[in-house]
């Protein structure tokens, strides 16, 4: 098959969700930064803004009045959520941030683990270690450090660091090869590392887990909504993740959470009162009463403008639905990957991305040597991209605003920033 902008046209014409597009506004004339923070669409804008009208309109009674109600953000939310992570609505609750959901749910599932409570499939789990990668977002590492320092574990001897064979994936083989030799209570992985994209087979690594005492816990910052995922089917224990990349939530959009519901019951790790059972909430009782839910690990009032969006970003993503975003995206990705070899590899490009879509989540991380000056003068170009140290640039067609002529068009701009020497020059700083 031909790799021309004649190509690239007619796939865009044969993409069941190139109509999308028309729905959000980019920054950019080629905005390839999804994965990072997600456009604005006019669903998201228009309920951002009904919830500042409400404000302006009803005051105190929003909470109750509103529609919907901003008492129950947190729980409609969750159930809108629910389909695309294959959960009940109860496991699923919109709250929070991601860094403190993470902090709440280690800190919950590492009692449970001191304690000797089942996994969601039912076997015991015990010890205080901890298993993550190497390649993990650091949050994650800060987060659990955190919670193992205040049960008084040395994290230095007690978070199990599951190394790199090649610097850009890991290898499930070693992450159980980790369960099997050390004394491990939870597995916390990314469904996605954040710089390569690599894709993990989480119901394998869930089954593994549990076959060696731990609970099994995930950050899905860089697959919700754009994999579907089966979390009640494989028997995850629980998850966290963000909804300014793919959900198009807006920056500092409300995070989210999923608990298995044979935890129900099961005490936070961080309890606060807007967890607590909304039928006995105010009664301001000075002892916790949790929610019989999910919405238990919801910790301060509800920021409702940082939730607001998400409401109609999840109209786009419900409309479009997630098995065809999934299709679409792997259809980019891959369009993305065999441009680079046919027009990039020469120009010191390399995809540094599992090339098995069954391993590949949205973004696509090209690696070279100049990655900083090439991003910069990509985005002198209107070509938006992010780079992660020490050389990667990650390129993110999200498949709802970003078409095939759109990843045609950016490899062009990639390799003439090479040939014309644009990246030279160009210094490092501030946040990209």
């Amino acid at each position: 098959m031909s790799l021309d902008r004649a190509d690239a046209r007619e796939r865009d014409r044969e993409d069941p969700l190139a109509g999308f597009a028309d729905r959000f506004s980019v920054p950019e004339d080629y905005y390839m930064d999804g994965n990072s923070l997600g456009a604005v669409s006019e669903e998201a804008e228009r309920t951002l803004q009904r919830a500042v009208d409400q404000w302006r309109e009803l005051g105190i009674r929003g909470w109750t009045e509103a529609d919907p109600p901003w008492w129950h953000y947190g729980e409609r939310l969750g159930d809108r959520l629910a389909p695309i992570l294959g959960a009940g609505g109860e496991e699923v609750v919109a709250a929070n941030s991601t860094t403190v959901n993470i902090h709440s749910l280690v800190g919950t599932f590492l009692d449970g683990a001191l304690a000797g409570a089942e996994t969601a499939t039912g076997e015991m789990a015990s010890g205080p270690g901890v298993v993550v990668n190497e390649l993990d977002f650091p949050t994650d590492h800060y987060a659990i450090r955190a919670q193992l320092q205040a049960r008084g574990y040395d994290p230095d001897e007690h978070l199990h660091v599951v190394e790199s064979r090649d610097g850009r994936t890991i290898a499930a083989e070693d992450v159980i090869a980790t369960l099997e030799r050390e004394d491990v209570g939870v597995l916390f992985m990314p469904s996605v590392l954040y710089r390569s994209g690599q894709l993990f087979d989480l119901e394998r690594l869930t089954g593994a887990a549990h076959d060696h005492g731990a609970f099994a816990g995930f950050d899905l910052a860089h697959s919700v909504g754009v994999v579907p995922h089966e979390l009640d089917r494989i028997g995850v224990d629980f998850a966290a993740w963000c909804s300014y990349k793919y959900l198009n939530a807006g920056p500092g959009a409300i995070a989210g959470l999923y608990v298995n519901d044979a935890h129900f019951g099961t005490r936070p790790g961080l309890p606060g009162w807007w967890g607590n059972d909304k039928d006995t909430q105010f009664d301001l009782a000075l002892t916790y009463d949790p929610a019989d839910s999910a919405g238990a690990w919801q910790i301060g009032t509800v920021n409702v403008f940082s939730a607001a969006p998400l409401f109609g970003a999840l109209d786009v993503v419900e409309d479009a639905g997630i098995e065809a975003i999934r299709e679409t995206s792997v259809a980019l990705t891959e369009y993305l990957i065999d441009l680079v070899d046919a027009e990039l590899a020469d120009n010191g490009y390399a995809v540094g991305t599992p090339r098995d879509p069954e391993r590949r989540g949205g973004h696509v991380a090209l690696e070279h040597p100049d990655a900083y000056g090439i991003s910069e003068a990509l985005r002198d170009r209107g070509v938006i991209t992010d780079v992660r140290p020490p050389n990667v640039i990650r390129v993110c067609p999200a498949p709802l605003y970003t078409g095939f002529e759109d990843v045609y068009d950016v490899v062009q701009h990639c390799r003439e920033v090479v040939v014309e020497r644009e990246y030279e020059g160009y210094e490092r700083g501030g946040v990209t």
